[in-house]
């Protein structure tokens, strides 16, 4: 993790980026120092897992599955790390893929044909508490909120997980944390593939829909102590 600014103006946007891809990273460091609304404060990969206070007000990344593990991190910190606002880049136009991202708490969710300038404007937008999406994406969300409160009821109260298996329960509590496929794999020593079947076979017995929902039912379960 590179740490990139020590004293920042009270005014600016302070910007984390957290992506595998350095020379993304590398290319965003160049664009961001050419601004003066806007410092880069650290960068680094996801499977380094950077301390919360180290985020600054905007994390920008490149992948899902990150942005999940990280949004359920924050969902459970106190302010101001719950208050970090996520940016997702580089992403396709499908709706499923979209609807998992507001799921794990992203505000920003640019296509993979954004440019440099689009990036940067969807940065501000997040940072004056605005959200940024596709046209068409934010009237399929509209739209799924509609049928979710036609047809199901409300999940605020996520039931408690029952009858998983002990690898199961060492899973769940660790999608709790916060970690990735990669990180859970290499700590239990499995396979990434293994360990995604496994969540996929959890969401399904617990009925959960995101990553942020397998959370809440570990923390019913005392799997995980809530925050």
């Amino acid at each position: 993790m590179a740490a990139l600014a020590s004293k920042l103006p009270d005014h600016s946007s302070h910007v984390y980026l957290l992506m595998d891809n350095r020379l993304l990273r590398e290319t965003l460091v160049r664009l961001f120092r050419k601004r003066l609304d806007m410092c880069v404060v650290g960068e680094s990969s996801p499977t380094e897992a950077p301390a919360l206070e180290a985020l600054g007000d905007i994390v920008v990344l490149n992948d899902l599955e990150a942005a999940s593990a990280l949004g359920a991190r924050l969902q459970a910190a106190p302010p101001p790390a719950s208050n970090v606002g996520l940016v997702l880049i580089g992403m396709e136009e499908e709706e499923e893929q979209f609807l998992t991202a507001v799921r794990c708490g992203v505000l920003g969710f640019l296509l993979n044909d954004a440019s440099a300038s689009e990036i940067v404007a969807a940065i501000g937008s997040v940072a004056r508490g605005e959200a940024v999406c596709p046209p068409r994406l934010c009237f399929a969300l509209i739209r799924h909120l509609a049928r979710a409160n036609w047809e199901a009821p409300s999940r605020a109260k996520r039931k408690p997980a029952r009858g998983l298996t002990i690898r199961q329960q060492q899973l769940i509590s660790l999608v709790a944390k916060g970690l990735t496929n990669k990180q859970i794999a290499s700590q239990l020593n499995l396979s990434e593939f293994t360990v995604k079947n496994h969540i996929h076979r959890i969401m399904k017995q617990v009925e959960a829909e995101s990553r942020h929902e397998v959370a809440q039912a570990a923390r019913a379960s005392g799997f995980i102590a809530s925050a």
